[in-house]
C-alpha cells in the first residue's frame, strides 16, 4: 500500500525534515500543534494542519486520542511518529495500527521489546551480541536496586528502563550516593516516560560511543549503513556527532555492523533503527541500547552514504523491498546541536523569544531547523533547536567547514551554546578524535569573565545611542557623553567621544577603543553593521530584543546589552537575598520551610522543565524567611521561589547552616 497523506506525529525540527522528503515524493503532510506551537515553521510547512491541545507535551503531543482524532479527520492513511514524544511508544505504534493507520516504524512488539531495556539486554546475550554487565529484573524495587548496587560495586549506571536521553540516568561514583541516584533516577523516569523501572549497569569509563545505523523491510532484509560517533556528550545528552568513527576501521566496522544486523533480526524489526555500542581502548564494544526510530543525528549518515534514511522509513512501511544500500562511505559529516542552554551555568535551559535566526548558508552546508526570527522557545519541549552539520572529503575539512557554519550562524535572544561547540570544535581532543564520552562531564567549564570584548561593548554603546551614519558623528563635534550598558552580570559605563572623521573613541572601564560605523544593511529590527574596531573592519549582525535590550553577534558568540533604568535593583540582586529559578516550569519537589537555615549551593526546590529535573539553589548562607511556591506549581523564568535573611537577624539560639535535605 502507497502512502499518500502522512500525518506527523511531532513538532519542530524533526517534522520540518520529515515534510520535505514526503513533499518530494508526492506524499500529502499533515501536522498536529500544540498552542505553543501555532505558529510554528512546520505548521506552516504542513500541506493540512490541526490544532490537538494546549502547549504541555501530556496535555497535545503524548495524546495518543487526539493524535487519532487529528489523523480521521484530515483522512490520514500513515502516521510517521518522528523522535521524542510517542516515537518509541509500542502502544502508539498499536493504536495507529488499530486505527487502519500505516505506522511509519517498526512494529509494536519490536517497540516493546528494545523499549524495556531489561528485556532487551536478555535477548541481545541470547543474540550473542556482547551486552555491559550488571542487573536486569523486571519490577525491580529500589530496595532490591539498592542492594544490587552494593554487590556489584561501583562505578555503576542507574539507567531507566524506558525512555532516554539521559533522562532517568544517574552515575554513582559511591555507593553511599545510589539510594538519592535511585529516588531521583525514578522519578525523572516516571515523570518524562510514565515508567518508574530502573536498572543497573556497571559505568564503562573512558570508553566511545558508537552507533551502527540499520534499516529493515518487511521481508527480513536487514542492512546496516554504517557507524556514527556520538562522544560528545553532557550528561548523556549528544552534542555533537560524525560518521564515521575516527576510532573504527572497516574490520571492526563489519564486526559492529554484524553484531547490530543480530539485534534488528532478534526482534524482527521494520524500518530505521539504531543499535548503540560503548567501544572500549581495546576495541571490545558493548550492546547499550536499540533507538526504535529516527536518529537525531541521522544527517551525518545521510550525506556519507548518499541514502535518504526518511525515503527508507517510508518504502519499508509501504512494503516494498530494500536490496543493497552503501555500508561506506565517502567523505567524513560532522554534526553540532544547537540547544538554548547556558553552557556555563549547569546547562539551564533558556527560554524566550527568539530574536533573530539567520542560518548559515553555503557548498557542503546543512541546517536542519524547526524555529525562525520571533520563535518562541518555552519549557515544554526539549531545548534543542537547530542542527549544523557539515561535509568534507575528509575529517579536518568537515571540522573547519562546521567551525565556520556555526559562526556564521547568527542566533540572537535566548542564550545558547553556540560558544561552547565553537570551543568543543577547536578543542585539541576532539581534532584529534579522542574525545570519550566522560570527557566533556568531567571538565568544569568556565564562562570567560572578561564578556565581550571592549570595542564590542563601544559598538553596543554607539548602536544603542542612535547616530550610526558616518556623518552623524562628524557634526557632533567633541562631545562626550556616557552610556550605561549591562550584559549578563557585567555592567559599563561607557563614555564615547565623537571626532570630526567619524571617528568614536570609547573609554569602557580601563580600556580606550576606537569605533567607526562604515555602513549597515538589512532592515530594521535585523540589521549588519560594518564596522571599524580599534582599526579592523568586520561584520557584525544585531537586533533589537524587545525594547530595551540590543543583541550583537561576535564571531559566532552572541552578547545581549541592556541599557538599565536607574535604580538600587542591580544592588539589591547582587545581595542574593532571593531564590530565583533561571527558568520557568513546574516545582516538582521543595526542600526547604520557613526558618530553615540554609548553606550556600543547598537545594532549595527541584523545577522540572524541558523534560529534565533543576535544582535550584541557595546563592548564600541564610535563613529562610519566606517560600514563595509549592510542590506542583508552575512557575516562570526569573520568578523568586524563597527569600533569605542573613544567619544573624534568624530567631532562635542556634543560627549555624544545618541541612534540611
Amino acid at each position: 500500500m502507497s502512502i499518500q497523506r502522512l500525518l506527523v506525529a511531532n513538532r519542530g525540527e524533526v517534522a520540518c525534515r520529515i515534510f520535505k522528503t514526503a513533499k518530494m515524493l508526492g506524499i500529502t503532510t499533515l501536522a498536529v500543534f500544540s498552542d505553543a506551537d501555532a505558529d510554528a515553521p512546520f505548521v506552516e510547512l504542513a500541506d493540512e494542519a490541526v490544532r490537538i491541545g494546549p502547549g504541555p507535551a501530556a496535555e497535545s503531543y503524548l495524546r495518543t486520542d487526539a493524535i487519532l482524532a487529528a489523523a480521521e479527520r484530515m483522512r490520514a492513511d500513515a502516521v510517521h511518529p518522528g523522535y521524542g514524544f510517542l516515537a518509541e511508544n509500542a502502544e502508539f505504534a498499536r493504536a495507529c495500527a488499530d486505527a487502519g493507520l500505516i505506522f511509519v516504524g517498526p512494529p509494536a512488539p519490536a517497540i516493546a521489546a528494545m523499549g524495556d531495556k531489561v528485556v532487551a539486554k536478555r535477548l541481545m546475550i541470547e543474540a550473542e551480541v556482547p551486552v555491559v554487565p550488571g542487573f536486569q529484573a523486571v519490577d525491580a524495587s529500589l530496595e532490591t536496586l539498592q542492594a544490587e548496587g552494593e554487590r556489584l560495586g561501583t562505578p555503576l549506571l542507574v539507567k531507566a528502563v524506558a525512555g532516554g536521553g539521559g533522562r532517568g540516568m544517574r552515575a554513582v561514583q559511591d555507593v553511599a550516593e545510589l539510594p538519592a541516584a535511585l529516588r531521583s533516577a525514578a522519578a525523572e523516569a516516571k515523570a518524562a516516560f510514565a515508567n518508574g523501572q530502573l536498572f543497573l549497569e556497571r559505568h564503562v569509563t573512558g570508553a566511545r560511543h558508537v552507533e551502527i545505523q540499520v534499516i529493515a523491510d518487511q521481508h527480513g532484509n536487514v542492512h546496516h549503513l554504517g557507524e556514527r560517533e556520538c562522544s560528545v556528550q553532557r550528561r548523556h545528552q549528544k552534542v555533537i556527532e560524525e560518521a564515521p568513527s575516527p576510532a573504527v576501521n572497516p574490520a571492526l566496522r563489519a564486526e559492529m555492523g554484524a553484531a547490530a544486523v543480530k539485534a534488528a533480526k532478534a526482534v524482527e524489526y521494520v524500518g530505521a533503527g539504531t543499535v548503540e555500542f560503548l567501544l572500549d581502548d581495546d576495541g571490545q564494544f558493548y550492546f547499550l541500547e536499540m533507538n526504535t526510530r529516527l536518529q537525531v543525528e541521522h544527517p551525518v549518515t545521510e550525506l556519507v552514504t548518499g541514502v535518504d534514511l526518511v525515503r527508507l522509513q517510508l518504502e519499508a512501511a509501504e512494503g516494498r523491498v530494500i536490496g543493497s544500500v552503501p555500508e561506506w562511505h565517502r567523505g567524513h559529516a560532522i554534526e553540532a546541536r544547537i540547544y538554548c542552554e547556558d553552557p556555563y551555568a549547569g546547562f539551564v535551559p533558556q527560554l524566550g523569544t527568539v530574536a533573530r535566526w539567520q542560518p548559515a548558508t553555503g557548498a557542503h552546508i546543512r541546517i536542519d531547523d524547526g524555529i525562525r526570527s520571533g520563535s518562541e522557545v518555552t519549557p515544554h519541549y526539549d531545548a534543542m533547536v537547530a542542527k549544523v552539520i557539515a561535509y568534507g572529503d575528509d575529517r579536518e575539512q568537515a571540522r573547519r567547514r562546521l567551525v565556520a557554519a556555526v559562526r556564521g550562524s547568527v542566533l540572537l535572544g535566548p542564550t545558547t551554546n553556540r560558544g561552547l561547540l565553537l570551543a568543543l570544535l577547536d578543542d585539541p581532543e576532539f581534532v584529534a578524535g579522542d574525545f570519550k564520552t566522560d570527557t566533556l562531564d568531567a571538565r568544569t567549564l568556565e564562562a570567560d569573565d572578561a564578556g565581550p570584548r571592549p570595542a564590542v561593548w563601544a559598538l553596543a554603546a554607539v548602536l544603542r545611542s542612535g547616530a550610526v551614519s558616518p556623518g552623524a558623528w562628524a557634526s557632533t563635534g567633541a562631545a562626550q557623553w556616557p552610556v550605561e550598558l549591562t550584559c549578563g552580570e557585567l555592567r559599563h559605563r561607557v563614555v564615547l567621544t565623537a571626532g570630526a572623521d567619524g571617528e568614536v573613541t570609547a573609554v569602557v572601564g580601563e580600556d580606550t577603543c576606537t569605533v567607526r560605523i562604515c555602513g549597515q544593511s538589512g532592515a530594521e529590527p535585523h540589521r549588519s553593521v560594518w564596522a571599524e574596531l580599534d582599526g579592523v573592519r568586520q561584520h557584525l549582525a544585531h537586533t533589537r530584543c524587545g525594547h530595551d535590550a540590543l543583541a550583537i553577534d561576535d564571531a559566532g558568540i552572541a552578547h545581549t546589552f541592556v541599557e538599565p533604568e536607574p535604580s538600587a535593583a542591580h544592588e539589591a540582586s547582587a545581595a542574593g537575598d532571593e531564590v530565583r529559578t533561571p527558568m520557568g516550569g513546574r516545582v516538582i519537589s521543595v526542600g526547604v520551610e520557613v526558618g530553615d537555615a540554609v548553606t550556600q549551593g543547598q537545594a532549595v526546590a527541584v523545577v522540572e522543565a524541558m523534560k529534565m529535573e533543576h535544582r535550584i539553589t541557595a546563592p548564600r548562607d541564610g535563613t529562610i524567611a519566606t517560600l514563595a511556591v509549592g510542590t506542583a506549581d508552575q512557575v516562570k523564568a526569573g520568578q523568586v521561589l524563597a527569600t533569605l535573611q542573613p544567619l544573624s537577624e534568624a530567631a532562635g539560639e542556634d543560627t549555624s547552616p544545618k541541612s534540611t535535605t
